[in-house]
């Protein structure tokens, strides 16, 4: 079976993704290094860095959607909110979970999930 490693996060901009990621994950990047920056989350490692075909804005930014668990959706949708994310759905209930989603500087889309049970 494979196991999912890491999600990288190109971008034009890698400083002001990496600025604004620190707020919404509430800590500095685990390492930076010739503009890239990692966190590592659970068994999985996210990073950002420039990437020479990347312009602009998401052009389709609900095709891929990653997925922070929190069992405090609608408290951490304030604190994420009031750190500059341009909220795209406020927080919902589906099937017994609780769901918010954002759009970052470059308006990829993430979300805010509790855990699956």
């Amino acid at each position: 079976m494979l196991n999912l490693n890491s999600i990288m996060l190109g971008t034009r901009k890698p400083k002001v993704l990496a600025d604004f990621y620190e707020k919404v994950l509430a800590k500095k990047a685990d390492w930076s290094e010739k503009g890239w920056y990692g966190w590592k989350m659970g068994e999985v490692s996210f990073s950002i860095g420039e990437h020479s075909e990347v312009e602009g804005k998401a052009k389709e930014p609900q095709r891929i959607i990653f997925n922070l668990e929190t069992k405090k959706v609608k408290e951490e949708f304030d604190r994420i909110k009031s750190a500059g994310a341009r909220v795209i759905k406020e927080p919902y209930e589906m099937g017994g979970m609780w769901i918010a989603t954002f759009a970052d500087p470059d308006g990829n889309y993430f979300q805010l999930m509790t855990p699956w049970e």
